[in-house]
């Protein structure tokens, strides 16, 4: 990944990434990206933003199994040969997913606040990272405040002042707002990827198609 800090923000690329934490694609999808950028050599600056799968979901979250039978009418069957090839495609991308019994959907509102939070501080990359593997490695719940605090403690952040962030929902506001832009926008789905400003990108696309896209980008403003 490219170090922001040593260049000019006007050599870089910018790309916008419309996701949720507990969407197995937009990590798959980031994942793709992620080798598309290292296979091309483009240096990129990427900002994350907020969309929630679920915006009602209670917070005591529901079965993951039955929760996408329920949402989106598949059977036992197809929510097994889709969790296969999450976690084959996962091993390709070196990102583990543990799918069980157990996974449930959970509330992402509060994770959102926290991201929010922690982009001033240069922090927002790594915590997003850190919130996608312990939902899908883990199983980490997380509407559950003292397992925020701890992931945001383990990417550097302020343990204390993560707490208070989630006790005062100071940022539910601002990310509220954020969301209802994307969706203002056009954004009904994620991972939603916008290159430049100006061309949007929905779906897992795959390293090579991302590839050529950030190819044909940067020939594009160096023509």
């Amino acid at each position: 990944m490219t170090d922001m800090t040593d260049l000019d923000m006007e050599e870089l690329l910018q790309i916008d990434i419309v996701s949720d934490v507990v969407c197995p694609w937009c990590i798959v999808g980031f994942k793709q990206l992620e080798q598309a950028i290292e296979k091309t050599g483009v240096s990129v600056a990427i900002k994350w933003h907020p969309f929630e799968l679920n915006p009602d979901m209670a917070g005591e979250g529901e079965n993951l199994r039955e929760h996408i039978m329920r949402k989106y009418g598949s059977t036992a069957e197809q929510s097994q040969a889709a969790r296969d090839r999450l976690t084959e495609l996962g091993k390709e991308l070196g990102f583990e997913f543990r799918f069980s019994d157990e996974s449930r959907m959970v509330n992402t509102f509060k994770a959102h606040q926290l991201i929010h939070w922690a982009s001033p501080q240069g922090q927002e990359h790594p915590l997003k990272m850190a919130l996608f593997e312990a939902y899908f490695r883990d199983g980490k719940d997380l509407n559950d405040n003292t397992v925020l605090v701890k992931i945001a403690g383990r990417v550097g952040l302020d343990e204390t002042e993560a707490q208070k962030v989630l006790e005062d929902g100071r940022y539910a506001g601002p990310v509220k707002q954020e969301e209802k832009f994307w969706i203002q926008n056009g954004i009904q789905g994620v991972p939603a990827v916008v290159f430049d400003r100006r061309h949007l990108i929905t779906g897992a696309q795959g390293v090579d198609n991302y590839a050529a896209i950030l190819k044909q980008l940067v020939e594009g403003e160096a023509a």
